[in-house]
């Protein structure tokens, strides 16, 4: 039973009896009004009433007695309803409806959900066609009363905006990859048609309109298109991935042009790279491997942020995957949040653009907790003996590399000093601080090379980038440090 159901019946249990009267959620009728325009204010009010409200059909107009309504007729006032609901009214409005028994007769209850975003008026005119419910009847609102819809509105978020216009079901299937949602998300694909469709409603990837009509999210099709191309909006926010000869943009050995949703791919796109990516051969068990020289879950949390934390709002840009012989640079459109700073990115909590995209792929374990992202990617690279991680902003996006492996010797000092204070962060959030000793581990270096760390943390803490974890502490064998900003 559809969860609405039974909060119709109890209004319309007391809208009945014991004297009849029509209440702000509930308005109950014998028959369809010839009057389109008055059907539409009753959508329009609904529409903008908490929680939106009910049209029964069925019910003698004036006394209140209960008549029935025959299939047929029930069938065309739904129809009605839903062409006035998506053709008349903006922003577009979802209807429901459900035929129950009610005192042995047949009723039609027609569901109008409230509006997200107010006030919903006529869609050739203005907001000052706004109608809302009052006293058990649907009047005119007062420009007092827009404004109030106005603050109670909540603002479009970009995820579910629709990416389509209205189509039936079989379209849904067409354009997105049922069978591998449900596969995502760790459930057998249903039998039941209506199962299906209520969970694709309850993780936002598409929006029910009325029993046949649905509108496919922007975040349904950006996890779990087919083909984005079949998106107008979205064609250009596939993932690019470009494999470079050499350590420039000269020369293309091979280009990856993706087309379908992030979450779908994901396993794809992962194992794609790392094909492309240079290899090194280890053995193990007395047998040959080829291994990538750039650890996995750096690569995946990296590529996962990319997805997750884009600006969507750019258009003509999408995610980027830049393959080097000597480093992997991934790039999002959009530049960080003014809250953040390049240097605050690692081990905190994300002010994430697109919540409903990156709390889609927790649920579909593609990516960690929130926040764990970068301090994985640093803790992997670290276990690599990989130069640090490089956070570059650019004018209208930003990019992470990841580089191949560097002996101590080859790192350059500002690499150095980055890696030292990366390596504090990691520290100071898994055993409470970095020491000469920890360094010396992170990059690979022996006991006999603890003089050359020293210099690195001396340079890190002129820099600022770190401080003594106990500035009382007089020994300098076990001293530890943390980050500037602890």
């Amino acid at each position: 039973m559809k969860e609405w159901i039974n909060r119709a019946i109890g209004l319309l249990d007391s809208s009945l009896s014991p004297i009849p009267h029509e209440l702000n959620e509930l308005d109950w009728k014998e028959d369809l009004s010839p009057n389109n325009k008055k059907l539409t204010q009753h959508i329009r009010a609904f529409a903008n009433y908490p929680n939106g409200g009910f049209l029964v059909f069925g019910v003698q107009n004036g006394t209140g007695k209960v008549l029935g309504i025959d299939a047929n007729k029930a069938e065309k006032i739904v129809q009605t309803l839903s062409n006035l609901s998506r053709d008349t009214v903006e922003p577009h409005i979802a209807i429901d409806h459900t035929i129950e028994t009610y005192l042995e007769q047949s009723i039609l209850i027609v569901y109008i959900k409230e509006s997200s975003t107010k006030p919903v008026h006529l869609k050739k005119g203005t907001i000052e066609d706004t109608y809302i419910r009052s006293g058990g009847t649907t009047k005119k609102a007062s420009r007092q009363e827009i404004g109030e819809l106005m603050l109670n509105s909540k603002n479009p978020i970009y995820e579910e905006l629709h990416s389509t216009k209205v189509v039936d079901i079989r379209k849904v299937y067409e354009l997105l990859d049922v069978d591998g949602i449900f596969t995502l998300l760790q459930k057998p694909v249903p039998f039941d048609l209506e199962e299906v469709i209520n969970v694709l409603q309850a993780n936002k990837m598409m929006e029910r309109i009325d029993e046949n009509g649905f509108y496919i999210t922007n975040l349904g099709a950006l996890t779990a298109a087919k083909s984005l191309i079949e998106f107008d909006s979205l064609a250009r926010k596939a993932v690019r991935v470009i494999k470079y000869k050499g350590k420039n943009k000269v020369v293309t050995e091979r280009e990856y042009p993706g087309r379908k949703g992030y979450a779908i791919s994901f396993e794809r796109l992962i194992e794609f790279i790392k094909i492309l990516l240079p290899s090194s051969e280890v053995i193990k068990s007395a047998f040959r491997h080829e291994t990538s020289i750039y650890p996995d879950i750096a690569l995946r949390e990296l590529v996962a942020n990319a997805l997750v934390h884009q600006d969507l709002s750019v258009t003509g840009a999408g995610p980027m995957i830049d393959i080097f012989d000597d480093r992997i640079e991934i790039s999002s459109p959009g530049r960080l949040l003014p809250s953040k700073k390049l240097d605050r990115l690692i081990g905190t909590n994300p002010e994430s653009r697109n919540d409903k995209l990156a709390s889609t792929f927790r649920r579909m374990k593609i990516c960690e907790e929130r926040g764990s992202g970068f301090q994985k990617a640093v803790s992997a690279v670290e276990l690599f003996g990989l130069p640090p991680l490089k956070f570059v902003e650019m004018d209208n996006s930003f990019k992470v590399v990841m580089f191949a492996p560097k002996s101590f010797a080859d790192l350059t000092p500002a690499e150095r000093i980055e890696a030292a204070y990366q390596h504090s962060i990691i520290q100071y959030f898994s055993s409470g601080g970095m020491s000469n000793t920890s360094l010396r581990q992170r990059f690979k270096m022996n006991d006999k090379q603890r003089s050359q760390v020293s210099v690195v943390i001396r340079e890190a803490l002129e820099q600022g980038k770190i401080k003594p974890k106990d500035p009382n502490n007089k020994s300098t064998k076990f001293v530890e440090y943390i980050p500037y900003w602890v």
